[in-house]
């Protein structure tokens, strides 16, 4: 019996499996956050935000030449990518996991018998399979995202140490271990999860080397290990940079040489150094000593990766975040630096108050010949503060009320240490790790984004009683929760195997258990400290846990041991073997697989990348394009970069416009769009100048010229500033009352305004800006719309928020997905403000595409939020103003292009709200049938929600008041449009079910069924 063969056949056979199962199902093109980014960046070799991932996006451009030039292609093929990394990480859980149930089942010193074979192989592949479909690694293996190449590299290493372990008393067996040393640097190059196994590792070599294994020589063992991650993590990764930082502005600021000599020399030094280290071990027989210079030698060699962000960071492509092309602006690339830091050992309340300033070490940036002060880092010392924060964030308003009504603390009630602990245990612990876990083997109720309410985002299992005691409302289950795709219920099954591996495996294997729990641990709960998240996150974050999954699936596999172990009472080895194997191929990767594949296949999806593409075609040639955040930004990256949808337009992302590096960038010509208008000279914003200008009164009255606000705020002249904060004089805005004088012939020569409105044009802008201070964003778009001079189409992303708008909210008009500045007065023409409703038709009816929206078996929640904005924006506002204008033809068209784009199902309650304008429209313009038969459509999923929330408020707190309060209101609007247009009867049976739920929830009473 050759087990090495049956055992890589069947690794290789689960890793096909998994491979194609991820193939099937990829996207086929960019999904939204980050993907979109790093498939364009990956393409074109650009730079990523902070930290990076080089290694990973060179790896996915070799995956990009499989699309043969076909750019259409290039994301399905990075996605493909991600769905090789991650079969081959269940390739090598099988063989981790085979390898921990031999050192049990196979006995040493005897032959291995068949009822053995079919144990080791049962558990390999039903836990490797069991991973497979979990819910967290199959999201990430079908896109191009850093996390499947992640898992890959740390199944690696477990992998790797196992066979070192094996092997540990064979001469060479240490080259395993600088093997894991490679991988581990390597992995810096697409994230750093990998890290946090090597105290598992560090357990492993402790228990294989020590003759005599003490709880003491354990605990050592696990200190050094934690130790090696300190050294690796901030010892090479920013040490070692930070030191070559500081040679370089010795060698540059000191001695007078180029920018780059100190980084030269230091790089020279360490290679030197370590080398001469490692012949020196040689020399002097000191083994130890050996290992851990080549393992550096290793790992340093790996992280070499970055080298290509520093190459290409020189060569200024379209994508270079941060512009890290220096020493130091490496050093604040790698340290995360735009992100700031969680104060993780001790830190302020949520209500504390800053009351001082502890000022650091100097920041330093490139000068036109020597390396510059930009400033300092600093930190604020507060009036309270406590260990182990968990309660911070002062800055946020919307933090400080979540925490106080999670804790139940009153308006001035100030929270304890108790409270801290209380927010950690149950919301950090409980809500964004173990709701998370439960999630991968127990079931999930949706995949709708939780934030501690009972309907969405929770773990179920299926089970009735017990769903009822953890969440409620079990016999009064909307139809819109039974038909979610997401609504996944695997009965505990998953967890009880995995529980009975670990049983079994603490009892037979104490010190291997002992290994996989501190995986377990290091990659699930250790993160949760680390991370010490916010509440309010802008997106559900289980992917950083997967780690903890994968070691949870180890002992998945062994439940089958353990179950065989058991049945061997009853039945004869080789069947107890193979019946355990069936149990747990049922309850393990077969009802995950059932449940979890419809939610997870994304092959007929396209609207990330559709809707990029409506974001750039609402705006006219050459325009200006601001968006804010990550979905309305890097799918519109990708759309331009990798399959060329509109170049000409600029797209500026505002939140990074914050920074000097991205508003020089916005200086270049990029594609086939032109640089932006702006001409302050790059001294003037350089870092440490200007960060901030803050707004101190005046008392100038009327208002001021753009130009001249502009002017005083770049001005040097120490006449033109105040102190405000430092002891030095600073510039100020003087005014907020603001105004742009017009040349209506430059308006006109550009079209800026439809033909029909220029009569609105105004001789001036004027308009109330809208913050207490000025950042670089601010101040760079004020210096557009000065210098503009009406040549280029300006637009705000609708996405963005209207705090953004700098106060200019009533000269915006909506172009479908935009909304472009106009000097114009006019009232609006329709519920959602100002729209050109021939601009929006002509796009809605011949150039906007809905990525299969209708007939998507699934869309993902980032898809289905952009229903209510479709609804708004492209629909009910445009059909609104053109029947103000008597176009009714025109808006039939567009309410019935609707009908035929947006899906039947209803997803949301602000989507039936959204539904209600559209009804309204669908009367004025005759379409009755249509009208009534959406409403019935739309009151039947808001009478079913209501009977829900009313079954929850049975024996759970009501935490869903706002959106019962928004589905009366909801009731009430198609009640009324019905009434209104003469459809009595159905506007009578809305009432009642309205006066029905009103009872109920207001007036005390119980409605009828």
């Amino acid at each position: 019996m050759n087990y090495n063969k049956i055992n890589n056949i069947i690794g290789w056979l689960c890793g096909l499996i998994a491979t194609t199962v991820y193939v099937l199902t990829a996207e086929r093109t960019a999904s939204f956050w980050d993907t979109g980014e790093f498939i364009a960046s990956a393409y074109k070799m650009q730079i990523v935000h902070q930290p990076g991932a080089p290694l990973f996006l060179m790896l996915q451009n070799v995956f990009s030449n499989l699309a043969f030039g076909n750019p259409e292609r290039i994301a399905f093929w990075m996605n493909v990518g991600s769905a090789v990394s991650s079969g081959l990480t269940i390739v090598f859980l099988f063989w981790s996991i085979t390898a921990l149930a031999r050192k049990v089942v196979w006995k040493a010193g005897t032959d291995l018998t068949e009822s053995g074979l079919i144990q080791i192989m049962g558990a390999g592949a039903v836990g490797a399979l069991a991973y497979t479909f979990s819910d967290t690694f199959w999201f990430s293996a079908v896109e191009s995202e850093v996390y499947a190449m992640s898992s890959l590299c740390t199944a690696v290493v477990f992998w790797a140490i196992l066979k070192w372990e094996a092997r540990a008393d064979e001469q060479g067996s240490d080259k395993w271990l600088l093997f894991i040393a490679y991988i581990m640097g390597l992995s810096i190059g697409v994230h750093l999860l990998n890290l946090l196994a090597i105290p598992a590792i560090a357990l492993v070599i402790y228990f294989r080397r020590t003759q005599q294994v003490t709880s003491g020589g354990a605990l050592k063992a696990l200190l050094i290990g934690f130790v090696v991650v300190a050294v690796v993590l901030w010892g090479i990764i920013q040490y070692l940079i930070k030191f070559a930082a500081y040679f370089d502005l010795f060698f540059v600021n000191t001695l007078g040489m180029g920018f780059g000599s100190g980084v030269v020399v230091f790089a020279l030094l360490l290679i030197g150094g370590t080398v001469y280290g490692i012949w020196y071990s040689i020399q002097r027989a000191k083994p130890l000593l050996n290992i851990i210079l080549l393992s550096f030698a290793f790992i340093v060699f790996g992280y070499s990766s970055f080298a290509m962000i520093l190459i290409r960071a020189k060569a200024n492509p379209t994508l270079n975040n941060s512009d890290p092309d220096n020493a130091f602006a490496f050093l604040s690339y790698l340290n995360r630096e735009q992100y700031g830091d969680n104060p993780l050992f001790k830190g302020p309340y949520f209500d504390s108050r800053p009351i001082d300033v502890n000022y650091g070490s100097k920041i330093y940036r490139q000068g036109a010949e020597k390396y510059e002060v930009a400033g300092q880092n600093f930190d604020y010392v507060f009036d309270r503060e406590t260990i182990f924060p968990r309660i911070y964030g002062y800055r946020e308003p919307s933090h400080q009320q979540y925490y106080r009504s999670y804790l139940n603390l009153g308006e001035n009630e100030q929270p304890t240490f108790g409270d801290n602990l209380r927010f950690f245990f149950s919301y950090q612990v409980g809500h964004m790790y173990g709701r998370y876990f439960l999630w991968n083997f127990v079931g999930r109720q949706n995949d709708q984004q939780g934030h501690g309410d009972l309907t969405t985002g929770n773990w179920i299992s299926g089970i009735k009683f017990i769903d009822q005691l953890h969440v409620g409302g079990q016999d009064a289950l909307p139809q819109s929760q039974l038909t979610d795709p997401s609504y996944n219920k695997f009965y505990f099954l998953p967890l009880i195997l995995g529980l009975i591996g670990a049983f079994w495996h603490f009892k037979r294997r104490q010190r291997d258990a002992g290994v996989v729990g501190l995986l377990f641990f290091m990659t699930g709960l250790a993160i949760v400290l680390y991370l010490n998240q916010t509440p309010l996150q802008p997106r559900e974050r289980d992917y950083a846990y997967a780690g903890s999954f994968y070691a949870f699936a180890i002992w998945i596999g062994l439940g089958v041991v353990g179950i065989s172990d058991w049945l061997v009472r009853k039945l004869n080895a080789r069947t107890a073997g193979l019946v355990a194997t069936v149990i747990g191929l049922l309850a393990g990767p077969v009802i995950l697989a059932k449940d979890g594949w419809d939610d997870h296949d994304r092959s007929q999806k396209f609207l990330a990348r559709d809707i990029a593409k409506d974001y750039l075609e609402s705006c006219a040639p050459n325009a200006i394009l601001f968006t804010y955040g990550d979905n309305d930004t890097y799918p519109l990256w990708y759309a331009q970069e990798v399959e060329n949808v509109r170049p000409d337009v600029r797209v500026v992302n505002l939140s990074l416009l914050s920074a000097d590096w991205y508003v020089r960038q916005m200086k270049d010509e990029v594609n086939e769009a032109e640089p932006l208008p702006i001409t302050i000279p790059d001294e003037k914003y350089v870092k440490g100048v200007r960060d901030v200008i803050y707004y101190q009164d005046a008392k100038i009255p009327g208002a001021v010229e753009l130009k001249n606000i502009v002017a005083l705020m770049l001005s040097d002249n120490p006449n033109d500033k105040r102190q405000i904060q430092g002891e030095a004089p600073e510039n100020f805005l003087p005014t907020k009352n603001l105004q742009l004088t017009i040349n209506k012939d430059d308006v006109i020569k550009h079209n800026v305004v439809p033909e029909r409105w220029q009569d609105s044009i105004v001789d001036v802008l004027q308009w109330t800006y809208n913050r207490n201070y000025v950042s670089r964003a601010e101040l760079a778009i004020m210096d557009i719309l000065v210098n503009n001079n009406w040549e280029r189409p300006i637009y705000f992303a609708t996405t963005v928020p209207s705090e953004n708008f700098m106060g200019l909210d009533k000269y915006l008009v909506s172009e479908g997905f935009a909304l472009r500045l106009m000097p114009i007065n006019m009232v609006q023409n329709s519920s959602q403000g100002l729209v050109n409703a021939d601009a929006v038709y002509d796009h809605a009816m011949n150039k906007y595409v809905w990525g299969n929206m209708k007939n998507s078996p699934y869309i993902d929640p980032e898809s289905y939020r952009m229903i209510s904005l479709i609804l708004n924006n492209i629909y009910a506002a445009p059909a609104e103003a053109l029947i103000a204008e008597g176009r009714i033809d025109e808006a039939k068209k567009l309410l019935n292009n609707a009908l035929e784009t947006l899906p039947e199902r209803i997803y949301r309650i602000m989507d039936a709200y959204s539904y209600s304008f559209i009804v309204d429209n669908l009367y004025a313009v005759g379409e009755t049938e249509k009208a009534n038969a959406l409403t019935e459509r739309n009151v039947k999923y808001l009478e079913e929600q209501l009977r829900y929330f009313a079954a929850i408020a049975e024996t759970k707190p009501n935490l869903e008041m706002q959106n019962i309060q928004y589905s009366m209101f909801t009731l009430n609007r198609f009640a009324e449009s019905a009434k209104e247009h003469g459809q009595d009867d159905l506007a009578a049976r809305v009432s009642k079910i309205f006066g029905q739920y009103e009872a109920r929830f207001f007036g005390g009473g119980v409605p009828s069924n």
